[in-house]
């Protein structure tokens, strides 16, 4: 068998083992490309054929690249200022409510044109892309407004188009109510739902559609339904920012929708852990917001272990509640936070992170699926979760390449 690329002398971290063994690891192992996609993989020592070129690795570990698959990676300006005010006792609520807080980010976001945004984008993307991402969600939501938010799909998608990463993007344009509706909340979640979702259907600029379900700052359960009815009608899956600040019972309201998946869920009940885990929804755990504005109240992990619920781990990178730009990181925080195991925590950068994005084509290593991979000099997997502050990837591979 001839194949395009082969990378051998590395220790496979599959994340596709059988049950009891999830990272599924082959030591000396080796991995051949063709046509963009996994080909074969196994020991080295059963190779079955050549390659136009060959990787030494050198006793790397090789992972499937890894997801970030919560992020507002496009927006404008930032909130430091903000960050001195909770600093000094303000809640995230309190400036919120204030006129801070997303709308502060929206301000910026709509005087930014697409260059800028790209060219404020480009150096936060990279950033993750050096610590083996190879897929990246991004979400709209600071425009409110169709114009800025196709324009931050569109400043996302030209990221994609200038760099080796894969971009999966997210229209949010149901973050929070923009202050030429105030008052009148209802009023734009039919905005949303009637005008800036069809546009962006139309245009092909929405991979997915999120909401932000929070009966004080976000939409309520009838607005959110309005917003991912017409996704749903347009063919587009959905999300749900859900129970990071109270329980609004948004688990379970994901798992009526058929979200993908529920994100943050530091509040969410165990009855709706368990509805999520039998629609398949997938909870993204987002440790970085929960750090950074010093939240108290833990996700119930035991209980969504019990539930059979997969967990994804993300960086949530946003201006406000998460400047974060390491999801290595995350998997610390993950592991010392909320208690995950590095298994648990590492499919949470794998395979559950594409299973919350819906795409089954990554994640792991197996043949058929795409060939984007990360590479990492480290003794173990544990090194990924243990060490803070070192990067420790000595290449990436998007597509065999």
């Amino acid at each position: 068998m001839q194949f395009d690329r082969l990378w051998l002398n590395a220790a496979l971290v599959t994340m596709d083992g059988p049950e009891g063994d999830p990272l599924g690891v082959i030591r000396d192992g080796a991995i051949a490309a063709k046509d963009g996609r996994i080909a074969w993989l196994g020991p080295r020592a059963a190779i079955p054929g050549s390659a136009a070129e060959t990787i030494d690795c050198a006793g790397a570990h090789l992972l499937p690249g890894l997801i970030d698959c919560h992020t507002h990676l496009v927006f404008g300006g930032d909130r430091a200022g903000e960050f001195q005010q909770r600093l000094a006792g303000v809640s995230y609520e309190e400036i919120a409510k204030a006129g801070g807080g997303i709308l502060s980010t929206v301000r910026a976001t709509r005087a930014a044109d697409e260059a800028a945004l790209v060219a404020s984008g480009a150096p936060r993307l990279k950033a993750l892309m050096a610590e083996g991402v190879t897929t990246v969600e991004i979400k709209s939501g600071y425009g409110l407004d169709i114009q800025t938010e196709l324009r931050q799909l569109r400043a996302a998608r030209a990221l994609a188009a200038a760099h080796p990463v894969r971009i999966e993007t997210t229209l949010l344009a149901a973050h929070a109510t923009p202050p030429e509706y105030a008052g009148r909340r209802t009023d734009y979640a039919a905005h949303v739902a009637q005008d800036i979702i069809p546009a962006a259907a139309r245009e092909g600029l929405a991979d997915a559609v999120d909401a932000f379900l929070d009966t004080a700052i976000g939409f309520d359960a009838r607005e959110t339904a309005m917003v991912l009815d017409v996704a749903h009608g347009l063919g587009l899956p959905v999300k749900l920012h859900a129970d990071q600040l109270r329980d609004d019972d948004g688990a379970a309201f994901a798992a009526r929708h058929g979200a993908l998946s529920a994100d943050h869920i530091e509040y969410a009940n165990p009855a709706g852990l368990r509805a999520m885990a039998r629609a398949g929804s997938v909870g993204v755990l987002l440790p970085g917001a929960f750090y950074f504005i010093r939240e108290t109240h833990h996700p119930d992990v035991a209980a969504m272990r019990e539930a059979g619920l997969r967990l994804a781990l993300a960086t949530d990178l946003n201006p406000g509640s998460s400047p974060a730009l390491s999801l290595l990181l995350m998997l610390n925080l993950g592991c010392t936070l909320f208690r995950l195991t590095v298994e648990e925590a590492l499919l949470g950068v794998t395979r559950h992170a594409a299973a919350a994005l819906g795409r089954q084509d990554r994640g792991r290593l197996a043949p058929g699926l795409l060939c984007d991979l990360a590479l990492f000099d480290i003794r173990q997997p544990a090194d990924l979760c243990y060490w803070i502050g070192r990067n420790p990837c000595t290449g990436r591979v998007v597509g065999g390449r």
